[in-house]
């Protein structure tokens, strides 16, 4: 798709915007560079070898001040409102929380189906809640127009109506690492009957639109239980696979009982990884950091009988 393409709500008045500050820039360039070029040639020193004073001029100090005050009061009057539209989220939209994490994006929805790339149903207002687990990223969809940052232990939203079917570049604007220019999905717009058939139906579908499988952010865990919700709500699998894949974080596969290096504030050393361990990882995630991963994990927040359902599940992957 062109990059020019408006494929939301929010396009065409960010367009607009942006193409009267263009334009009111360009006319004064050429204005303020004829007037130059004119005074160049006619107040040469061929033709005024000795200079003259020049008084004040009133009228003309007043112009060339109101004028230009005006102007940027328009351009704040158009930007502003146009923020805070982009700010007013409508009561309909739907909640999706977007998790960027070096170098990837994750999108989780109400019904906690995650996927690798955002579906989008034509039409109807999204709410995007966005999350860093590690650095700052920027999230981008240049056909939207749509660019907030993401900063790790804050929360930021935006929201937009996608207006036009069809699959959309999603990028990430902050230099976020080695591998920052290869942080792409896309976003995927499709008739409200195929976004309904797919989040209501099976969660191993193909995802609409493109005709690939569904992915898993980090896993596609089948089990249920306590603690397997809680290991949803607090977003632990983003980060974590259940199946041995590489992630962000050490795999649950077959941690309990194994021996790892961990780097402390003492150095490194090699730790076994039993009941009390887990609960220092999970309490206190700075402390030990596992040697070939980025301290990147937040301090979460579990309740006792949380914790010890999250370690007893952790000793069932094998």
């Amino acid at each position: 798709m062109p990059f020019f393409t408006q494929a939301s709500n929010a396009a065409g008045s960010v367009d607009a915007v942006f193409l009267f500050i263009f334009a009111l820039s360009a006319a004064f360039l050429v204005a303020i560079t004829s007037v130059m070029i004119y005074f160049v040639f006619k107040y040469n020193r061929k033709r005024h070898p000795k200079g003259e004073d020049i008084e004040g001029n009133a009228w003309l100090e007043t112009v060339w001040t109101v004028t230009p005050a005006v102007l940027f009061l328009v351009m704040f009057y158009f930007g502003w409102t146009n923020y805070g539209y982009l700010r007013n989220v409508p009561r309909d939209a739907m909640e999706i929380t977007v998790n960027a994490r070096q170098w990837t994006w994750s999108f989780t929805y109400p019904n906690g189906r995650q996927t690798t790339e955002l579906v989008l149903a034509l039409g109807k207002p999204v709410k995007l809640n966005l999350r860093s687990l590690d650095v700052i990223h920027g999230f981008f969809i240049a056909a939207f127009r749509i660019k907030e940052d993401v900063v790790p232990g804050q929360e930021n939203y935006t929201w937009f109506t996608p207006t036009l079917l069809g699959s959309y570049d999603i990028q990430c604007t902050v230099i976020c690492g080695v591998n920052h220019a290869n942080m792409v999905s896309k976003a995927v717009v499709v008739p409200v009957s195929e976004f309904q058939a797919w989040y209501f139906g099976d969660p191993e579908a193909s995802l609409p639109g493109t005709g690939s499988p569904a992915p898993a952010a980090a896993a596609a865990p089948e089990e249920t239980g306590p603690a397997m919700a809680v290991l949803k709500q607090k977003d632990c699998l983003t980060c974590h696979s259940l199946d041995g894949s590489v992630a962000v974080g050490p795999t649950f596969k077959a941690m309990y009982g194994r021996k790892e290096i961990v780097t402390a504030p003492d150095g490194e050393r090699e730790i076994l990884v039993d009941d009390a361990r887990l609960a220092r990882a999970i309490r206190n995630p700075g402390v030990e950091v596992v040697k070939g991963y980025p301290p990147a994990m937040p301090t979460i927040e579990l309740s006792d009988l949380e914790l010890k359902q999250v370690i007893e599940f952790i000793k069932t992957v094998k």
